[in-house]
């Protein structure tokens, strides 16, 4: 028997947004809607297994019903824009199954449902309706059922008489009676005022339909309830008219040609891959591998000659390793106008006319990851420059909240079947490992196809997102200044170190007696289960938080109780001595290289959304500085040379200058023009008292709130940084806004623009994209706006001291000084330099620094000198 289904499009579209978070695709198309309709409506196919299917959707606000009552469904709100975008891409997606949609002008997709479902029960069809719409189990019969949607959208209630029978007590066709009488707020449907669901049914139970309960006014019992059913007798019936579904809607369109047809396979993963929906993907079983690549002719070289190596190649140096210093080199890949190449790493490093061609400038090279190429040769004697392009750097800049920026992924992105991915080829983890010659010459060369064919499109979009001078002249160049960073090293003192790591166990040791005293007993302080019970049994401390093993005792809870007992600091201080030994004494000692006695950290110029540089093995920029013991690290960082200092510069309030120059400010301007503190100028102006009046704690307020503006601080966050009420705070806040106007403004301006493009920029034109920002979650739209007026502060105060890394290098060369710069660490540089250097360096460097970038808010910067990193401070 044939069996047709019926689907309000607009109801489970406008269910599937509501259910999942908003989504968007790397273009920044919405795709939560899609995606949720689609996993509906491949659950019916698999589940309903129809001969014959129709989406029907609303075709505009005005139907025949308005001309009955003209506020019909007036108190509906406005579509969101996220979901009215995807409504035309739901339709894409069903032309991509070849599934029939239709719409009417003047009737609602309720209407054709009703008028489809009559033709195909006429004809002896099985029906199944799915909507989100109780309206329609009007048509609910011995052969139509309808599947209300519940939570989500996939998990559906099924009526058929029998349900509706059981769940209303009467037939289908009264359900346009209960809607007479109780009436429909999410249409505008008036019914009777005062009647509720439980009325409806009663009266309905008890006189059938809407005219017989009129009929029967007189016996009704309850003087309010006949006033009212006397009061409104042609609103009742005018509201079940509106209920009615029309089932008779003239269409264009037989049953028949609602038949299902097979759909192209090929057409719903292309559909999918443009939605990037993988979890569909990989339901289909797409598998990326699996699916065959064309051929790449490429040549196997045994020498190099020099018209394999032309101007511009891209050029691969396989380093597979995270930790690329002194890695193997597994291969190198070449692909220009000429041909592809792969050449062993062997053969390239002998060749003179490799070394040759990698060192000449003016031959143009594109690169993967230029700092990677640049070390792993340099470690090797081998001198890369040239770099023209980075394609890791460019697809960064073009979304930096997109993680994987591989040949494999950005191909993938541009629909570009190329390359597979590393970990495809290598395998993951402890199976990883280099595969047969052969397998790695065709992987390398297909990253080089990739990098080579890719890179105009992504220069294109650089170039439309007015990023192309960000990415030649601030990112491009300092990757070499990176490269040249973690191969020149910073100096450790071994011994030092070890000296520092005896001295924590000693704190420790004493910090352990101290706390076995506090507590009356000895135990395992590392050990939660032993712990807990000291402190909320034994010493009955109030507790804070339960896990399913028994107390929380993390960091949190430890904070909430200090004050309450002196075991709390010690046990606080315990902690933070143990990880500033396991993390950083033993940490470092670890990465300490055998040959150079130095630390070679990696900078990762393409992982945070703001554009500030990260450091990993190890991370030398999260060192605990507000620790003393954790300052005294810095100590065992030495000048390699000898006789040579440490010099440390760093950017004054850098953030504040930036908001100061951004909002436009008069009063904060006013106080970088004159060089006051900026934390008294701000005490003074929200506390409205003289200069020399101001205490330590109105500046201590002033400070928190002049840097967690920046951060969209909250009245409960400023609160619990200042031990003040919340009404305290948020009384603090408005008077720090009414003094400073323009960052008010620039704090609903920010919001109002990235509602409006979807991002907001840095001065040098950063994007960060905050799909989240127009999110129905509160949180969610709180996190964004909170971004949105941080990022271009922050970002912002991150191009800067990147730029000034590029500047003051290019001083360094261009003056032929040897002094080198090591680390940089927020908003802080660190050199190390000869004696004989000294005085230029203390007045280029600050210089150099305040002269980056011009604000209304000038730049300061700070220098300060010593023997080791921590005397530098």
């Amino acid at each position: 028997m044939d069996k047709l289904v019926l689907i309000d499009g607009n109801s489970i579209a406008y269910r599937a947004f509501f259910a999942l978070p908003l989504l968007n695709n790397d273009k920044g198309v919405y795709t939560n809607a899609v995606y949720g309709f689609t996993t509906m409506l491949l659950k019916i196919l698999e589940e309903e297994e129809p001969t014959h299917l129709m989406v029907a959707f609303d075709a505009g606000k005005t139907t025949f019903r308005h001309e009955t009552y003209g506020e019909y469904k007036s108190g509906r709100q406005k579509t969101p824009t996220e979901l009215s975008e995807q409504l035309p891409v739901i339709r894409e997606m069903l032309d991509a199954f070849q599934i029939s949609y239709t719409e009417k002008e003047n009737f609602e997709a309720d209407d054709i449902i009703g008028t489809l479902s009559r033709q195909a029960e006429e004809k002896g069809w099985n029906v199944k309706i799915f909507s989100g719409d109780k309206d329609l189990l009007q048509l609910v019969s011995d052969q139509t059922t309808v599947a209300l949607t519940k939570k989500g959208i996939t998990n559906v209630e099924t009526y058929d008489t029998g349900a509706i029978s059981e769940k209303y007590g009467f037939a289908p066709e009264r359900i346009v009676d209960m809607k007479g009488l109780m009436g429909d707020s999410s249409d505008n449907i008036p019914g009777v005022p005062g009647i509720g669901e439980k009325t409806a049914l009663k009266l309905l139970a008890e006189y059938g339909s809407v005219e017989q309960v009129l009929a029967s006014i007189d016996q009704i019992s309850g003087q309010k309830m006949k006033e009212r059913l006397q009061e409104n007798r042609e609103q009742a019936k005018m509201s079940r008219q509106l209920a009615v579904i029309y089932r008779d809607t003239p269409l264009d369109m037989t049953l028949e040609s609602l038949k299902r047809v097979p759909y192209n396979e090929k057409t719903v993963t292309d559909f999918f891959k443009e939605m990037e929906f993988n979890t569909l993907l990989s339901r289909f079983g797409y598998e990326e591998e699996e699916e065959e690549m064309d051929e790449l002719s490429y040549d196997m070289v045994e020498e190099v000659t020099e018209d394999m190596l032309i101007s511009p190649s891209a050029l691969i140096i396989e380093v597979p390793d995270d930790n690329y210093h002194h890695a193997d080199i597994w291969g190198i890949a070449v692909v220009n106008k000429n041909g592809r190449y792969y050449i062993p790493a062997g053969t390239a490093l002998e060749s003179d006319v490799f070394r040759t061609w990698a060192a000449d400038s003016s031959q143009e090279k594109y690169m993967v990851d230029t700092k990677r190429g640049v070390v792993a040769l340099g470690w090797r004697n081998v001198v890369l420059t040239g770099v023209t392009f980075d394609m890791l750097i460019a697809s960064y800049l073009i979304d930096p909240s997109v993680s994987a920026h591989s040949p494999a992924d950005i191909a993938a992105r541009k629909h570009k079947r190329i390359v597979n991915s590393d970990e495809a080829v290598y395998g993951k983890g402890a199976k990883r490992q280099k595969p047969a010659e052969s397998a790695l010459a065709d992987h390398l060369v297909r990253k080089a196809e990739a990098l080579f064919t890719t890179k105009d499109t992504l220069e294109d979009e650089l170039k439309a997102n007015e990023q192309y001078t960000l990415f030649t002249d601030l990112e491009m160049p300092l990757s070499l200044v990176l490269a040249e960073m973690e191969t020149n090293g910073v100096q450790v003192d071994k011994s030092r170190l070890e000296t520092m790591g005896e001295e924590l166990d000693a704190t420790l040791e004493e910090l352990e007696k101290d706390i076995h005293e506090l507590a009356g007993t000895t135990f395992n302080i590392n050990s939660p289960k032993q712990l807990g019970p000291i402190l909320f049994e034994k010493l009955e401390l109030p507790v804070i938080k339960k896990t399913k093993t028994g107390y929380s005792t993390s960091a949190d809870v430890l904070e909430k109780l200090e004050g309450q007992h002196d075991i709390i600091p010690k046990l606080l201080h315990y902690r933070q001595v143990s990880k500033l030994k396991s993390t950083y004494i033993e940490g470092l000692l670890k990465v300490i290289h055998e040959d150079t006695h130095k630390i070679h950290t990696i900078f990762n110029q393409a992982i945070t959304q703001t554009g500030r540089l990260s450091s990993t093995e190890p991370n030398l920029q999260n060192i605990p500085v507000r620790l003393e013991e954790g300052r005294k690290i810095r100590k065992a960082f030495i000048p390699s040379e000898e006789g040579w200092h440490m010099l440390a510069a760093d950017y004054s309030q850098i953030e504040l200058r930036v908001l100061a120059h951004i909002a436009g400010d008069q009063g904060l301007l006013e106080a970088f023009q004159k060089d006051m503190d900026i934390h008294t100028k701000t005490a003074v102006d929200v506390f409205d008292t003289p200069a020399d009046d101001i205490t330590s704690n109105m500046r201590r307020s002033a400070k928190a709130v002049n840097f967690g503006i920046v951060y969209g601080i909250s009245d409960y966050g400023l609160s619990q940084s200042l031990g003040i009420s919340r009404k305290e705070a948020g009384e603090f806040i408005e008077r720090y806004l009414a003094s400073y106007p323009k960052v008010k403004e620039y704090m609903d301006d920010i919001k109002e623009e990235a509602r409006e493009q979807g991002y907001v920029t840095t001065l040098l034109h950063r994007r960060r994209y905050l799909p989240e920002i127009t999110s129905r979650n509160f949180n969610m739209r709180s996190f964004a706006e909170r971004t949105a007026m941080n990022t271009p502060i922050q970002g912002t105060a991150a191009d800067i001291i990147k730029k000034a890394m590029v500047d003051v290098s290019r001083e360094l060369e261009k003056k032929n000084l040897k002094s080198r710069l090591l680390l940089q660490v927020h908003d802080e540089l660190i050199f190390e330099v000869p004696p004989e250097e000294m005085e230029t360096m203390t007045s280029l460097v600050p210089e150099m620094m305040e002269q980056t970038m011009t604000l209304d808010a000038p730049l300061k910067a700070d220098v300060s000198t010593g023997g080791t990193w921590y005397d530098a401070k």
